[in-house]
């Protein structure tokens, strides 16, 4: 019983010395590294921008990133939209939108170039600043004199697509 014992205890010993992996050939050949070739991504279409034209000047503006700017984009796809625009307080010119967009309001301090929707259907373009709880719809990309570029009183603003 005792050579038994000592013969078990070889071959186990010898089984653990293993590593499970099998001894490559001396002809085998080494994994090769594949090169795949670069892929270069599809431009993606421009991101559309707000125009507003107020008589002959032309302001072009970045939309927000928020649903209500979503909505007022699709909106425009669909044709240019007039509002009469008056000014308001002294900080802004605001109007009807003639429709009601979804309202994704935060309280914020606007400043000049704001685009903004009050109370769901109202338009504002601030050339001042204000503290509310509104939406910004888009960023007017040079607010410079824009109170005078909007002019006095009450005017059509036209909003559409670029």
């Amino acid at each position: 019983m005792g050579k038994l014992f000592y013969i078990l205890l070889a071959v186990l010993g010898l089984s653990a010395c293993g590593t499970g992996e099998i001894p490559a050939s001396p002809t085998a050949t080494p994994p090769q590294t594949v090169v795949s070739e670069q892929v270069t991504p599809t431009p993606s279409e421009e991101v559309p921008m707000l125009k507003i034209t107020v008589g002959d000047q032309e302001l072009l503006a970045t939309f927000e990133d928020n649903p209500s700017a979503q909505e007022f984009q699709e909106l425009l796809a669909q044709g240019p939209v007039t509002v009469e625009m008056s000014d308001y307080g002294g900080f802004e010119k605001v109007g009807p939108l003639g429709t009601t967009l979804t309202r994704s309001d935060e309280s914020i301090t606007t400043e000049p170039g704001d685009v903004i929707l009050y109370q769901g259907n109202q338009i504002t373009i601030y050339y001042g600043t204000n503290l509310w709880n509104f939406t910004r719809l888009a960023k007017i990309n040079d607010p410079t004199d824009l109170k005078a570029k909007l002019g006095e009183g009450t005017v059509p603003v036209t909003f559409s697509l670029n």
